[in-house]
């Protein structure tokens, strides 16, 4: 395969939609912004969002478990969960990275809490964004994000070991890594969102490939032996509003990037099912499919008149048997 090239293959794999999956207690809203997901070992979903309760748990019926962090985060942003389902969130507004149990209490804080380190010049953190952890040796990779622009690898006990990266958009430049993932446990790939691409690393940061998409939001490789990539590909910008084909989709890959399928393609309003926004997604160990969307932020806020009640963004795809 040429660099940066993206092949399309066929396949018989098809998702479908789960209408009003997320069950929310009264009380409780996302305000129209979820900006990630991830499952854990029992395939509950956690959900990091922006409203009144940042984390919420649901099991993989819909039905809401619990909820925690009120009061604890800026500008939720990221989420993922290792092998003993500790918690690890990104929260791109407090310029931190945090870890706690499954309960919900701190382990650990790296970076404090409304003090970002200088405007793009390679500290931790300015608006860090994302973060995904080593299969087997636990080590830390975290994008750094909107206020700079950087990759930060640390030990499992967040202590840091090395960054790369600089400003730009040549190989091993970024134009806000806004996530971040494994493939397999040899290679790391970032959403290098506003140059249009994923890029693909060494887990040293050497520069090994970038495979072009429209603009890549989010991405994260399957669980449970499922060694695909699913990024979701955010809409086209401002000058080019309801053009046709230009991303609010999900897109999978295969860990060489070959294209496998994609679903969700359309223009946004156009049915309930239309993807708006998809800012985080995550996988369970059934191939089913969660998509975090920015819902109001990207969407509902730049309407006229605006949407009344609570917007869709939290969604469902199960992956047919």
């Amino acid at each position: 395969m040429n660099r940066g090239e993206i092949i399309v293959t066929t396949t018989n794999i098809n998702y479908e939609p789960i209408m009003n999956w997320a069950k929310l207690p009264m009380g409780i809203s996302f305000y129209g912004d979820c900006a990630a997901v991830a499952t854990d070992s029992k395939d509950n979903v956690y959900v990091f969002n922006r409203g009144t309760d940042p984390v919420c748990v649901f099991d993989e019926s819909g039905n809401f478990i619990r909820s925690f962090g009120k009061g604890d985060f800026d500008g939720a942003h990221g989420i993922t969960l290792d092998a003993e389902d500790n918690i690890y969130l990104v929260d791109t507004g407090g310029h931190f990275v945090q870890k706690r149990d499954n309960d919900g209490n701190v382990i650990f804080t790296i970076g404090e809490r409304g003090k970002p380190s200088a405007w793009q010049e390679g500290d931790m953190f300015n608006r860090p964004t994302d973060i995904i952890i080593h299969p087997k040796t636990g080590e830390l990779f975290i994008s750094d994000g909107y206020g700079n622009s950087r990759v930060h690898k640390l030990s499992p006990d967040g202590k840091h070991i090395k960054s790369w990266g600089l400003p730009g958009s040549g190989d091993g430049e970024f134009s806000l890594p806004h996530n971040i993932s494994m493939i397999g446990d040899d290679k790391v790939i970032v959403a290098d969102r506003e140059n249009f691409r994923l890029q693909i690393f060494s887990t040293e940061g050497e520069y090994l490939d970038q495979w072009h998409l429209h603009h890549p939001m989010s991405v994260i490789q399957g669980k449970n032996g499922d060694n695909n990539l699913y990024i979701g590909e955010m809409g086209p910008p401002f000058v080019q509003t309801d053009v046709p084909d230009l991303g609010n989709r999900i897109v999978i890959l295969s860990p060489t990037g070959e294209r496998i399928t994609q679903f969700g393609d359309g223009l946004p309003g156009q049915n309930p099912d239309q993807f708006v926004a998809p800012h985080g997604v995550g996988t369970d160990s059934k191939g089913n499919v969660y998509v975090a969307e920015v819902a109001w932020t990207w969407w509902g806020s730049k309407r006229v008149p605006q949407p009344l009640g609570e917007l869709i963004s939290l969604r469902k795809w199960e992956k047919s048997k």
